[in-house]
């Protein structure tokens, strides 16, 4: 996954011995969650609550809880806590998009719906079958949804945005960049060019600075004016790429 910033986000792909843990941790608590339900239905028979009530009525209604469980819990967990579970959450595990966002009601519950293939229908089967042929380890509920499960607790420096703010005195020539035409793998040799360019000397650094700057403003139809150093144009375009960036992803307001 790229971000608007142009970080690469390397995720990894939890195996099957880790999913299986938390799905055993998850099992656990589906049915313990099934016990409580369970002297909690006991206690109130005991005490009368559902005298008067026909048999069929009350066999439709153990139904529906025993189903909300093992349905309700994954779903509600996954949507609620950003694609954990308290067994994933257990073993370091996150459920993501394909493109590494947050999961969402639909994504949960097409993942929980594909379980009764995956697990309860094959004994697991379909999902050790499916993992194992995927370059993902992907199951069944995780093609059908455009899920993943990842590893989120890693030894791995957690990576972060870079962000290029527009260099100070250039203000008002920076506003006049029109940076619509720049192409995002254009922004990432930029990008790459400017955080490395305090470790190069500084010959071959204006060289390379000019080498990269002439081509990008050929295709802004753009002429750097006196007084603006290559360098200092590709700061101002990279600072004005990430400020469109950010302004096309901001929610429009409507009165």
């Amino acid at each position: 996954m790229v971000t608007p910033e142009a970080v690469r986000l390397d995720f990894q792909a939890a195996n099957i011995g880790s999913r299986f843990v938390a799905l055993i941790i998850d099992l656990f608590v589906v049915a313990a969650s099934l016990m409580l339900l369970a002297f909690a239905g006991g206690f109130l028979s005991a005490a009368g609550a559902f005298e008067g009530i026909p048999d069929s009525v009350g066999i439709t209604l153990v139904l529906l809880l025993v189903f909300g469980v093992f349905w309700g819990y994954p779903v509600g967990m996954e949507t609620l806590w950003r694609g954990r579970t308290l067994g994933k959450a257990a073993m370091g595990l996150r459920v993501v998009t394909v493109d590494g966002g947050p999961i969402g009601f639909r994504h949960a519950a097409i993942r929980a719906a594909l379980g009764l293939v995956d697990f309860q229908a094959t004994g697991g089967l379909a999902a050790v079958i499916s993992a194992l042929a995927t370059r993902r380890h992907q199951r069944l509920g995780d093609l059908v949804a455009g899920t993943l499960v990842i590893v989120e607790r890693t030894g791995a420096v957690r990576p972060e945005a870079v962000t290029f703010d527009i260099p100070p005195g250039t203000g008002s020539y920076a506003v006049t960049l029109d940076v619509t035409g720049l192409r995002s793998r254009d922004y990432v040799t930029v990008r790459a060019f400017l955080l490395r360019a305090p470790s190069i000397d500084a010959t071959p650094r204006a060289g390379l600075a000019e080498a990269l700057a002439t081509p990008i403003a050929r295709r802004l139809n753009h002429t750097v004016p006196d007084g603006i150093t290559a360098e200092l144009f590709l700061r101002c375009v990279a600072a004005r790429y990430q400020q469109r960036g950010t302004a096309e992803t901001r929610p429009v307001e409507t009165s």
